[in-house]
C-alpha cells in the first residue's frame, strides 16, 4: 500500500503554511505503508496537474490532500468536493476565477472516499479536536480535492482520495485577534492517527457527524 500525502506553500501574505510543515514531518513509512510527501502550489490547475503526475509516477493507493483553513479551530475532515472555483483572493500566480467549473462537464460534486467518521472518532479518541466538514470552500483547495476525486473516477477507480484542514499555527495569529490555533506537533499527531485510520479502515463507521445549518 502507497498513500500520497500533498500540503500546499503559504498563500495569502502568509510565511508559513501549516500544511506542508506537517506534511513534510510525517515519518516516511506508517504501519509498513509508504508514505510520499509532495509540495503543491498554491495556483489553480497546476496543483492538480502536480498532483497528478505524482500520482502517474507513483501509483497509490490514496491520495490525501492537506490544506490550511485559517479561522477554524480544530482538525476537519471534508465530506465534499464541489465542481467549482469562486476565488475570494487572488492564487500565487494572480488567477482568480469566479463561478468558474474546475471540470468542464464534470460532476457537480463528489463525495469524498476515506472513511471520515472513522478519521474524526479515532482523534477525538486520542484528544485532538476534530469534525467533519461539509465544505472546502471554493478556493485551492477544493480545487484539488475535486481534482483527486474526479482523477479517480475517471482514470484510478481503486484510488480512493480525501482531504483534510487544519488550522493556523500559534505564530500565525500572534497578531492575529481572538483567532484559535493548532501547535505543529498536534497537527502531525491528527495526521499520522488520520492515516492510520486510513490504512486500517475500508468501510466507514456509521455514527452522527451531520450538521443542522
Amino acid at each position: 500500500m502507497r498513500i500520497l500525502v500533498s500540503g500546499f506553500d503559504p498563500f495569502g501574505g502568509e510565511l508559513i503554511n501549516p500544511s506542508i510543515e506537517a506534511v513534510k514531518r510525517l515519518p516516511d513509512s506508517i504501519h509498513g505503508v509508504e508514505i510520499i510527501k509532495l509540495e503543491i502550489p498554491t495556483v489553480i490547475g497546476k496543483s492538480i496537474n502536480v498532483l497528478t503526475q505524482a500520482v502517474e509516477k507513483y501509483l497509490p493507493d490514496v491520495v490525501l490532500c492537506v490544506g490550511q483553513a485559517g479561522g477554524r479551530s480544530d482538525i476537519t475532515v471534508e465530506r465534499v468536493a464541489i465542481n467549482i472555483d469562486d476565488c475570494r483572493i487572488k492564487d500565487n500566480e494572480g488567477n482568480q476565477p469566479i463561478d468558474e467549473p474546475i471540470v468542464k462537464d464534470g460532476p457537480d460534486a463528489y463525495l469524498l472516499t476515506l472513511p471520515i467518521k472513522a478519521i474524526v472518532s479515532n482523534l477525538q479518541s486520542h484528544g485532538i479536536p476534530a469534525s467533519i466538514s461539509n465544505t472546502a470552500g471554493t478556493f485551492i483547495c477544493n480545487h484539488v480535492a475535486y481534482g483527486m476525486a474526479h482523477l479517480a473516477k475517471t482514470k484510478y477507480p481503486r484510488m480512493r482520495t480525501g482531504f483534510i484542514h487544519i488550522p493556523y499555527l500559534p505564530e500565525q495569529v500572534a497578531n492575529k485577534s481572538n483567532m484559535p490555533s493548532m501547535s505543529l506537533d498536534q497537527i502531525i499527531e491528527a495526521l499520522e492517527s488520520a492515516i492510520q485510520t486510513i490504512i486500517e479502515v475500508n468501510q466507514d463507521i456509521k455514527e452522527t457527524g451531520g450538521k443542522i445549518c
